[in-house]
Parts: structure tokens; C-alpha cells; sequence
């Protein structure tokens, strides 16, 4: 799960460890991996901004699965195009060729400054396929040593060995020791450090646009600029993780296109596919010669259903000129939410791009988080002290004004209670 998602839950003292359905004993034992410290509520039916659970009460969801359902929940021509898809063909192999890949890539490219396309199925495989391209490239390409990438403290990349390596959050990595060699994070904004940091092994440097997981941080334009600097005179590959701020989100398709800069690999899920499975890793025709036939690959990377998923979404986005209305609607958001909390000292900062919002606040949000769902208001958390707004990118103004009407309420009476207990002691 996200780190939002276990740290709000874990602060609000609550036993979830057993969701309280209507159809489940309680004193059955779940059969699953408590990998998850889940929310008691089981969400079983969603349209556009909205949810139900499996007792009929309704969300207003400016959560989207962190970041995935782009185009609200079930759109129609997603749903179509998988129905048609699922009465022709779901699966065969890579060893063929699967026309809804081509298709999706050329959209992809023609859309952006990559050249190439690979599909896997999530953004943490897309991540290891950017790490193992980079890898790839430097050794049997230009015949050097290189293999350590640079990432940034508070980053957040993947659960795989390789990608939870890579990520800068120590909490991910407990227990899973001795972790692959090749990373090395080094703190966001400091020149310093990056310098030091590069040295006769790096390969690539690795980074979010935006921190979204480690606090909603937007990088500073300078650091960038010095990035792909960097890059240039090191001969290093860039990375650009757009897993969650992809697709729309920011007010641009990727973004990367906000500080004007053509990454040599960059990666995409979650709001690729519209909650079908399903991440890209996107690269530079001249990595072509370094993912050679048998160098990587995926069993159900790019099927013919994650495909006709992937493709009417990418269309939707673009046809219909969503990051500029992401941006717009964004911006109404960030009016909204500074005018509302602006003589509030509870909310310290707001923070973020187009529909990618943080809120830092005095103090711990998880049981805000809780006492919205109470409410009927679904939104994540981004590190203990930051609400993280993610609603989809048709959301409307009458929906963020609701939104931030009940945000309003909820902290505000979390303030109260606070100053109740504070009075009492």
C-alpha cells in the first residue's frame, strides 16, 4: 500500500487489521497477507467522482486509487472498448505481435519526446525495466562499468527489491535486507551532495517531478536545470518517475513538460490504464540498441485487454485536452482551498500542480482522514502531517467546492479536539 495510506491508518489507533464487511465473521481469520493496514470499509461500485460502499453509503472519492482513475471511475469508453476487447482476445504471448501495442506506443510518441515504448504491467516493473535499461545501455552499449543510479531522499519508487532500494524512505527497506547494491539517495535540492555523489559507476540519476508520496514537494526548477546539466557533462542517463504525476494530472500530459526538458527514459502507470493493471517505461530511440530481443520482457506485458484499456484512455486524455483542463481545475482548487484556510494555523502550506494537491497541516492528519470517510470524503494522506487531494481530472467546481466545504469542517472540529484535550490536561 502506499506510504499515505499506512501511516494515516496507523495513526488513528484503530484495529483495521480485519475490514468489517457485512458478509465477514469476525471472527474469521482473513486468508490474505496483512500486508495492507486497510480502511473498514469495502468500496464495491464507482461513477466518475463518486463511490459506494457495500452498505450503499456514498463518496465524493478525491483519492482515485492514488492517482489512477483519471477519467472518473468506470468511463464509458474505457468500458466499451474493454467489452468489445474481452469478446475477442485476451491473452496470447510477446512472442507475437499484439496490434494494440503498436498502436498504444504510437500514441504515446507521437504525444511525447520518447521513441520507444515498453509495457509491464505496474509502475514499480516499469521502474526495474528503467533501472535495467540504464544498466543495460551503459555496459553493452558504451562498454563501461556503469551501474549505480542516484535518487533523491523522500522519493518514492516501487516495492520491488530494486525499486524500494532505489527509493529514499527508510521505512520501506526494513527487513528486507541485504538490499541490491547500485543506489544512492542523496537529500532533494542539494547541489552539493549530487556533485559528490556521482562518481566512476553512475549510470543514471533518477527523479519525481513531484514528491507525491514524501509530501507533495515540487522540484525547484534550478535543481533540474542543474540535473540535466549534470547528465550532460557525466554522461548520464536521466530517469523522470511519472508514475503518479502522469497522464494528465499536473496541467501537462507528463511533468516533465513544465520545466522544458526531454528526459532520456521516463515511466508511467496508474492513470495509464484507468485501474487496468498496466505501466510503461518510455525511452529515446538510441536505448533501442540496448533492449535488445531476450534482454527483458513480461508474460502480460501489453496483452491485447491492457491495450484496448491503455488506448482509450491515452485517446480520452488527449482528444479531449485534459491536462489543460487538469490545470485549470487545479488552480481553482488551489484558489479555493488557500482562500478557505488562509487565516487557519492549522494548515501551514499548500502545495502541488494542476490536480496534485498537498496540504501540510500543525500537526498528525490520519484521523482527519477517518473522520472524512465518516463523512463521505475519501483523500490520502502524503507522510503524516500532509492531506493529499487527487481527485480525476473531470472534476467538477461544484464537486471542489463540496470538497473543500467538508475539509473545512473536518478540521475544524479536529482543531476543537485538540484544544479539548489540550484543556484537559
Amino acid at each position: 500500500m502506499s506510504q499515505g495510506e499506512h501511516t494515516a491508518v496507523a495513526q488513528s489507533g484503530q484495529d483495521v487489521s480485519s475490514p468489517s464487511l457485512s458478509n465477514k465473521n469476525s471472527k474469521q481469520e482473513s486468508s490474505l497477507f496483512p500486508t495492507y493496514a486497510r480502511y473498514p470499509v469495502a468500496l464495491v461500485k464507482g461513477k466518475g467522482s463518486w463511490l459506494w460502499d457495500d452498505q450503499g453509503k456514498k463518496y465524493l472519492d478525491f483519492m482515485c486509487g492514488l492517482a489512477v482513475t483519471n477519467l472518473g471511475h468506470a468511463p464509458d469508453v474505457v468500458a466499451e472498448r474493454l467489452k468489445q476487447q474481452i469478446d475477442e482476445l485476451w491473452h496470447v504471448s510477446n512472442l507475437f505481435h499484439i496490434p494494440g501495442q503498436e498502436q498504444a506506443a504510437a500514441l504515446l510518441t507521437a504525444n511525447s519526446c520518447a521513441d520507444a515504448v515498453f509495457f509491464c504491467n505496474s509502475g514499480a516493473e516499469a521502474n526495474e525495466a528503467a533501472i535495467k535499461l540504464a544498466r543495460r545501455y551503459h555496459q553493452k552499449v558504451k562498454g563501461t562499468g556503469r551501474y549505480e543510479v542516484i535518487t533523491f531522499t523522500q522519493s518514492f519508487h516501487g516495492r520491488t527489491l530494486a525499486t524500494l532500494t532505489a527509493t529514499g524512505q527508510d521505512k520501506v527497506k526494513e527487513g528486507f535486507t541485504p538490499l541490491p547494491a547500485g543506489f544512492k539517495s542523496v537529500p532533494l535540492h542539494d547541489v552539493d551532495a549530487l556533485e559528490n555523489a556521482i562518481g566512476d559507476h553512475t549510470a543514471a540519476i533518477m527523479l519525481e517531478m513531484i514528491q507525491a508520496e514524501g509530501g507533495v514537494y515540487p522540484v525547484q526548477p534550478e535543481f533540474v536545470q542543474h540535473i540535466v546539466k549534470l547528465c550532460k557533462e557525466h554522461g548520464l542517463l536521466l530517469i523522470i518517475d511519472e508514475i503518479q504525476t502522469g497522464m494528465g494530472r499536473t496541467g501537462k500530459l507528463f511533468a516533465f513538460e513544465h520545466y522544458g526538458i526531454e528526459p532520456d527514459i521516463f515511466t508511467v502507470a496508474k492513470g495509464i490504464g484507468s485501474g487496468f493493471s498496466v505501466g510503461a517505461m518510455l525511452g529515446k530511440g538510441y536505448l533501442k540498441e540496448a533492449f535488445t530481443a531476450g534482454s527483458h520482457g513480461s508474460t502480460f506485458g501489453g496483452t491485447p485487454l491492457a491495450m484496448a484499456a491503455v488506448n482509450a484512455t491515452v485517446e480520452t486524455i488527449v482528444s479531449e485536452n485534459l491536462p489543460e483542463r487538469a490545470a485549470s481545475m487545479g488552480a481553482y482548487l488551489m484558489e479555493k482551498l488557500e482562500s478557505r484556510f488562509a487565516k487557519v494555523p492549522f494548515v501551514k502550506e499548500i502545495r502541488g500542480k494542476g490536480l496534485l494537491i498537498g496540504m501540510e497541516c500543525a500537526g498528525p492528519v490520519g484521523d482527519i482522514v477517518l473522520a472524512g470517510q465518516s463523512k463521505g470524503l475519501l483523500f490520502v494522506t502524503a507522510g503524516p502531517n500532509v492531506i493529499r487531494l487527487l481527485p480525476n481530472l473531470y472534476v467538477t467546481e461544484a464537486e471542489i467546492d463540496l470538497c473543500v466545504d467538508m475539509l473545512a469542517e473536518l478540521i475544524s472540529s479536529h482543531v476543537q479536539g485538540l484544544e479539548k484535550e489540550s484543556n484537559h490536561e
